[in-house]
């Protein structure tokens, strides 16, 4: 069977993509990778201005001024990034429940000022969390990639298993192309990151069971994040948020799995830490 070429597209990016994550995950200093991903968040930062409402380059221009100032403000005040977490935290669990009343999308043309001030949230507390996890463990380097490789793992298989079995709709106003199926296939992904998580550090059976959830709860709420820029999407009207990356979208379209998942998966390791 022939492979469709936007499937074609989308791995040759990853392909190329991947090795320079991985490079800058595991071998640059802390410093080195938050200027590196905070150049990523800048980049999704200029696609949510105009997801926003922000038409005018100059605007937008200011919209990353602001969020880059955050981003710093959190580097030289370390701790404002668990205050930002929380909130992170917060704001994911309320989209959750707002997203599952969603009974009506309308398209809302000019500035939304709210989705504005919600962009500087969503996006500095995955920084935030990122930074905190990369520089303050001494595993760090390697649970940061352990998270991004249990949201790539969970959006594949949500991908294929959804088209192969999917059924139920998850979301059909937001994203008619999820489905229930596909999330199930997602948490069968959890489940195994968690057993390795527990296996790795040596966890014993509680600690696994608690790694397994927290796996569990971080590939929901990845989902929630996906949803929720799909929602701005449609609000908006437009199908990407950019062109940059062939077969994934925008900046944004690839992080926006993350970006929720990051606050809600190092709470969760600080919480699973402080009990054991």
């Amino acid at each position: 069977m022939a492979v469709p070429s936007s499937l074609r597209q989308r791995a040759q990016t990853a392909f190329l993509l991947g090795p320079l994550v991985l490079a800058a995950v595991l071998l640059l200093p802390t410093p080195a990778f938050a200027v590196a991903l905070g150049l990523v968040t800048l980049g999704a930062a200029w696609e949510w201005a105009r997801l926003a409402g922000l038409e005018r380059q100059i605007e937008r221009a200011g919209y990353l001024a602001l969020v880059g100032a955050l981003l710093l403000g959190l580097w030289t005040l370390p701790w404002l990034r668990p205050w930002l977490l929380g909130a992170g935290v917060l704001w994911w669990l309320i989209q959750a429940v707002h997203i599952a009343t969603v009974r009506e999308i309308s398209h809302r043309p000019g500035l939304r000022v709210g989705e504005l001030a919600a962009g500087v949230l969503v996006l500095a507390a995955p920084w935030g969390a990122l930074i905190q996890l990369h520089e303050s463990d001494p595993h760090g380097r390697a649970l940061v990639l352990f998270l991004m490789l249990l949201v790539w793992t969970a959006d594949s298989l949500a991908y294929f298993v959804g088209r192969r079995w999917g059924r139920t709709k998850l979301a059909p106003l937001v994203s008619p192309g999820k489905t229930r199926e596909g999330v199930y296939g997602a948490l069968a992904g959890a489940l195994l990151w968690g057993l390795l998580l527990g296996w790795a550090g040596s966890l014993g059976p509680s600690g696994t069971l608690a790694a397994v959830l927290l796996c569990g709860a971080t590939v929901l709420i990845s989902v929630v994040g996906d949803l929720y820029e799909s929602l701005l999407k449609r609000r908006r009207g437009v199908k990407d948020s950019s062109h940059l990356l062939p077969g994934h979208g925008g900046m944004l379209d690839r992080v926006d799995s993350l970006t929720a998942a990051a606050p809600v998966f190092v709470l969760g390791l600080a919480l699973m830490r402080g009990l054991q």
